[in-house]
């Protein structure tokens, strides 16, 4: 009986054994797989990260082309009323409108 116990209790602390080995490879495989998310996860966030610096980066040139156009259509706006006076004053002088 005693040397029985002894072979079963031999037996459990091998298959122990054997189930603590497979829980650490799992643990294992685990550790890795969240090591290389953390290394994506890392590179996504640099990415992000660019993505960002170049999104300010086009707003900033954007304001700019935006501030540009509404100068032009000033600019170009005056040069209208200017023409079309310069349009009444050759008018004006065409017509014999002034007697001798």
């Amino acid at each position: 009986g005693h040397e029985q116990l002894l072979k079963m209790m031999e037996e459990r602390m091998m298959d122990v054994e054997q189930k603590l080995r497979l829980v650490k490879r799992l643990l294992q495989d685990k550790v890795n797989q969240l090591k290389e998310q953390l290394s994506k996860n890392t590179k996504a966030d640099a990415m992000v990260k660019d993505l960002y610096v170049e999104n300010a980066q086009l707003l900033k040139a954007l304001e700019a082309t935006e501030q540009r156009q509404k100068t032009a259509e000033r600019k170009n706006y005056l040069l209208e009323e200017k023409i079309a006076n310069l349009n009444r004053i050759v008018k004006n002088l065409a017509s014999p409108s002034f007697s001798p």
